[in-house]
């Protein structure tokens, strides 16, 4: 048994680590803002009002896990808006840097003693961070705060190396979520066992590698 520690754990692909995790015998500390019902209920240790994009609240909050040795981080928690060159409000890029990028930094940050040789750090980020990849614009404050999430990831991995703990950037695919109106073609089920594969999988070797649920390295 280990102890996994995941944010944005009240719905989508965050309640389905927690699931498959709990289901696996080991101990969930599921952080969100607020909690849901299927949350509640699953068996895992709770801890809401932890706002990963106010950095003010998150020591404070992330308090509560004081102690708790981390064998597993999933940094999962994100928020996504539409903005064409023609509409778009700053305030809405802003939140989605503190929520996207900053707070899985500084969260991995307050957490760092509570990490362990072997421990590792998962952060769910997306192809739309990747310069590669787009090929046809838009979606300005989501595309630019997870490159910026990526960058973070590779100098997490880079800080964490010598301490063994290994950093993994994995793009879930297109998932069927309240983030993207259920549009998706792939089920958070399914996302959430391809991502915990490719947790597994992860060694320091390939620390700081973006890669796609499917095991695809993704272009940066």
């Amino acid at each position: 048994m280990f102890n996994v520690v995941i944010t944005g754990a009240n719905r989508g692909i965050g309640l389905e680590f927690v699931k498959h995790y709990l289901a696996h015998g080991h101990q969930v500390f599921a952080l969100c803002r607020n909690t849901s019902d299927d949350l509640s209920s699953s068996g895992a240790q709770v801890i809401d009002k932890v706002d990963v994009g106010n950095p003010e609240s998150l020591p404070l909050a992330l308090e509560r896990l004081k102690g708790v040795k981390i064998d597993l981080l999933i940094n999962n928690a994100g928020v996504l808006a539409n903005e064409s060159i023609n509409d778009y409000s700053p305030n809405t890029i802003e939140q989605q840097f503190l929520v996207n990028a900053m707070g899985p930094l500084l969260v991995t940050q307050l957490l760092k003693e509570q990490l362990v040789a072997g421990s590792k750090v998962a952060l769910i980020t997306s192809r739309m961070g990747s310069m590669t990849d787009n090929t046809s614009g838009g979606y300005y404050g989501y595309r630019m705060s997870k490159a910026a999430l990526n960058m973070a990831g590779v100098s997490l991995a880079h800080d964490l190396k010598p301490a063994d703990i290994a950093v993994g950037l994995f793009h879930p695919g297109y998932v069927q979520t309240e983030m993207v109106n259920y549009g998706g073609d792939v089920s958070a089920t399914d996302a959430s066992a391809s991502i915990i594969e490719r947790i597994e999988q992860l060694t320091l070797a390939d620390s700081g590698s973006f890669y796609h649920a499917n095991g695809d390295v993704l272009p940066w």
